[in-house]
């Protein structure tokens, strides 16, 4: 099969009016998004407009220094290890928003760096910066989403649920245990997007990583067989985050719970 070679892209920024016409559309799209925040009292309605803003202004940045990024290995791993930071400060942020915490960032690269090795050792992955940054960009964002999710859920459900911790220790669990038998169970809800996802993928959604393999030349074999490879690697990404995630918080590591909840 004939690779299908586009030379295009998904969204044309060639001249000013295209330019002009992209930051309408986002800007619209931001306004109405922040809209519905407040008609239906979601709470995020600033927030809205401020991340669509922040999006711009980074992936601007992002877009004018990438390519001197990739053509250095030490600004490639430079770049990385940003996005790690960047990650694991969202999630901390996100879980304990009193201050945050940086103990998050052991769930986020837990989860994103061995697999991100095990790939690239696996020869799947070729070992250029152009390859290893988007793929290594997945892998990172979404064990920083599994994080946030696990966190606050774990959190969240030894609050509410403080009797049923005060029981397991007054039969003689330790902490850690009886943390992790009462909030395991509502962290795990935190993996079902991504098995929602890989479960429907090419009949629901076509993600980032098939289109974008597709524009770049490839055939639609390669393409489905570089998101199957990432979707795998993603469950293991958002296993291992929660993982680690829910044991923190056990621990005592990450917000507060037990005897401090009372």
């Amino acid at each position: 099969m004939e690779p299908v070679t586009t030379g295009s892209s998904l969204v044309s920024v060639a001249t000013t009016a295209d330019v002009v016409r992209l930051v309408a559309v986002v800007l619209i799209l931001s306004l109405a998004a922040a809209a519905v925040h407040h008609w239906g009292r979601l709470g995020h309605t600033g927030a809205t407009v401020t991340a669509a803003a922040r999006a711009t202004l980074q992936l601007a940045v992002v877009g004018m220094l990438i390519a001197a990024v990739l053509r250095s290995w030490w600004l490639t791993l430079a770049f990385i290890v940003l996005m790690l930071g960047v990650a694991s400060l969202t999630a901390g942020r996100r879980v304990v928003p009193d201050g945050g915490t940086w103990w998050t960032v052991l769930p986020v690269c837990a989860g994103a760096v061995p697999v991100g090795m095990a790939l690239a050792a696996s020869g799947l992955v070729p070992l250029r910066p152009i390859a290893v940054v988007p793929i290594l960009g997945i892998l990172i964002g979404n064990a920083m989403t599994a994080t946030t999710l696990a966190g606050k859920r774990t959190l969240d459900a030894l609050r509410q649920r403080h009797g049923e911790f005060e029981a397991a220790l007054s039969l003689g669990l330790l902490d850690r245990d009886a943390a992790l038998l009462v909030g395991r169970d509502d962290a795990a809800l935190a993996l079902v997007p991504g098995l929602d996802q890989t479960r429907t993928v090419g009949l629901v959604t076509l993600p980032g990583a098939f289109v974008g393999t597709l524009l770049g030349g490839a055939s639609p074999l390669e393409a489905a067989a570089v998101q199957l490879v990432v979707l795998a690697a993603l469950l293991l990404v958002q296993a291992l985050a929660v993982v680690v995630t829910v044991e923190l918080v056990a621990r005592g590591r990450v917000g507060d719970h037990g005897r401090r909840a009372a």
